[in-house]
Parts: C-alpha cells; sequence; structure tokens
C-alpha cells in the first residue's frame, strides 16, 4: 500500500481543513444530522461557528448551499450517503456546474459525498453515484482515500470558483497510509482501482504472487478529468490488458469510460472494468451487492489473462 505516515487520518484530515477555512470565516458546513452520531465520523469541527444544521427535507441542502457559494462564503455540503446525490442533483448540475460557463460566476459547493455499503446500508443507500454527475460539464470529480490525496484536491477545490463533487468513502476514514503505485517488469495485467477497490490492492498483490502472477497496481484520483499518465501507457504497452474496478455499478459508469479511454489511449490493448453487478442491493448476506473484493477482482483477472 505504502509506508506509514506518522500523523493524521483521513477522518481528522477532513475536519482540520474544515475547521481551519471556517475560522477564516471563509466558509460553513451545511447539511443533516452532522452534530449527531460523532460528528459525521469525525470528519466535521464539533462547533457552532460555520456549521448550519438543515431540517430532514432530504431535498432542500443543495439549494440552500448552490444559495450560499453565490455570496462569496465557500458552503462544504455534506450528503450522509450518496444516494442522496439523486434528491439534491438539480441546483448541483442545472445551477453550480452551468454557471460558470453560462453567467460568468463561480458556485464554489464543495460537494462531500459519502459512500457506503454493507449489510445495514441496504438498497437505498448502498453505492457510490458518482458516474451519473460525470455527464455534466463544469463539475469536477475526484474520489480521495488517503490523508494526502485530500489535501491535493482541497488546495485544488481552493484555487478555483468551480463545484466540486468529492466521492468518499466510509472505508478510508481511519486510513493513515499513503497509496502508492506498484509495477513489476513481469506484470501480466494492468489493474487500476477506484475508491474504495482500493483498500483490496495489496491483497491482491500477496494472493496473486503466491500463484506466480504480478501485476501493476494503478490508484486513481481524479475521475473527471481522468488524468492520464504516461506509467498508465507503459504498463499497458508492456502487459495488453488492464482492469479497472471501482465501487459504483459496472456498467454505464466512470470504470467503463476510463477502460475506453485507456484502451483508446494504446493500441493493440484490451482493458476491461469490474464493479458492482446490475441490481438492487439487500441487507441479508446473499443479496448484498457492493465494492468487488479481492477474491472477486483475483477471479476477473484470472480470466482475463488465460
Amino acid at each position: 500500500m505504502g509506508k506509514k505516515i506518522m500523523g493524521k487520518s483521513v477522518a481528522e484530515t477532513i475536519r482540520d481543513l474544515s475547521k481551519k477555512i471556517i475560522d477564516k470565516n471563509k466558509a460553513v458546513v451545511i447539511g443533516q444530522c452532522l452534530s449527531a452520531v460523532g460528528w459525521v465520523q469525525n470528519t466535521v469541527p464539533p462547533q457552532k461557528k460555520g456549521i448550519i444544521e438543515l431540517p430532514m427535507t432530504d431535498v432542500a441542502g443543495a439549494g440552500f448551499a448552490v444559495g450560499i457559494s453565490l455570496t462569496g462564503i465557500r458552503p462544504i455540503f455534506i450528503l450522509r450517503f450518496q444516494s442522496f446525490l439523486w434528491l439534491n442533483a438539480s441546483p448541483l448540475v442545472n445551477h453550480a456546474a452551468k454557471a460558470k460557463e453560462m453567467f460568468g460566476y463561480g458556485a464554489p459547493v464543495f460537494i462531500r459525498a459519502i459512500a457506503s455499503e454493507g449489510p445495514s446500508s441496504g438498497p437505498i443507500h448502498t453505492n457510490c453515484y458518482h458516474s451519473p454527475f460525470a455527464h455534466m460539464p463544469g463539475l469536477p470529480i475526484c474520489a480521495p482515500m488517503t490523508p494526502g490525496e485530500y489535501k491535493e484536491i482541497w488546495k485544488d477545490y481552493l484555487k478555483k470558483d468551480l463545484p466540486m463533487l468529492v466521492s468518499e468513502h466510509r472505508r478510508s476514514y481511519k486510513e493513515k497510509l499513503e497509496f502508492k503505485d506498484k509495477i513489476f517488469p513481469k506484470a501480466k495485467l494492468s489493474l487500476f482501482l477506484i475508491s474504495a477497490s482500493r483498500f483490496e490492492g495489496d491483497k491482491i498483490l500477496k494472493l496473486l504472487r503466491s500463484n506466480g502472477i504480478y501485476v501493476d497496481i494503478f490508484h486513481i484520483l481524479w475521475l473527471k478529468p481522468f488524468k492520464f499518465k504516461k506509467s498508465y501507457m507503459k504498463s499497458l504497452l508492456k502487459t495488453k490488458i488492464g482492469l479497472v474496478v471501482d465501487s459504483t455499478y459496472e456498467i454505464c459508469g466512470v470504470s467503463e469510460h476510463i477502460a475506453f479511454k485507456l484502451m483508446h489511449s494504446v493500441q493493440g490493448s484490451k482493458v476491461y472494468n469490474l464493479g458492482m453487478k446490475d441490481r438492487s442491493p439487500g441487507c441479508s448476506p446473499n443479496l448484498l451487492n457492493g465494492t468487488p473484493d479481492a477474491f472477486e477482482i483475483i477471479k476477473k483477472i484470472k480470466t482475463l489473462i488465460k
């Protein structure tokens, strides 16, 4: 995965970045149930200043956040489940994302959309929903899973007056490590991991090595715009086959788009994608449908390199 950083976790990093800008009177945190259940898993500073608790309307928050962004204050809009993106989509994609291009002013809403999965999430709250929002111009999308990555995307956000959709995942909040790409001379496949699938990387490498199989592993932070690196090209020129794994649905999503971009950029390569199955998740063990785990990913890899 990478060397240990003797510092703060992802949750602590988010909390401290939020507090710093709030205390400068340049931002507010806005959302539902912010002070309940551990201040959104310790990602919100426990204070009254700059914290706006919304009523349980579910659909009104984005409108308030976009309005605040037009006053010169940067709103950090928290959606405790990414499923709430559906209910808040219109102000975000029809005004915030279009404002700069259509009207000449920015609407810099920092959208913290938190993904969840497992038995307690069920058919509504399970999933990352960053893919549908990638279709809207003017809305950059990223999926930071480490403290350093969160600082990187925060710095990028503050430089501009555009909204940003941050696809977070609950699995990342206790993380203190930084991911590093892994490249091997004898790699048989190029593996590109997004969101929570990145936490399966070390296990995948260990299990495959026990079978004498090596794969290159790349960690994807920016989903839109997708930032193509020379190392991706070098790897695919070597392996000729790739796999993109994401924590959202496999069909019609970001992983398919990135797989196409990679394949189109490296002639002679074939790049596939893997994600959630095309069915609603349930709460019982046999109905779960979340991020592909190491065993699912390895099964796919072995099928592709036959």
